[in-house]
């Protein structure tokens, strides 16, 4: 199944959470946080503006984007777990 995202909205894989603290400890998983940061899966066309045209979205396949804690919608393909969101959600692209 593939999941092709709509107008303006990106499809994110997230981060893995981490397991261990900088000082070694391992963490439980009620005590990990959600991450906020994901791979870019898929990104949608743009939005259609009020000229008829599409904008040109910011972020691209393969992108590392930074998004808000309760930001989008999780959803679960084939056992994957991803998060939809609109591209005014994302905060920022990582560069390496």
């Amino acid at each position: 199944m593939k999941l092709i995202p709509l107008e303006d909205r990106v499809v994110v894989k997230p981060q893995e959470a981490e397991t261990k603290t900088a000082g070694g400890i391992v963490l439980p998983d009620s005590a990990k946080e959600k991450p906020l940061m994901g791979k870019v899966v898929a990104a949608g066309p743009g939005k259609m503006l009020d000229s008829g045209s599409r904008g040109t979205m910011s972020v691209k396949k393969n992108d590392v984007v930074l998004y808000g804690k309760y930001s989008g919608s999780d959803v679960e393909v084939e056992g994957t777990e991803y998060k939809i969101l609109r591209e005014s959600e994302i905060l920022g692209i990582v560069e390496k």
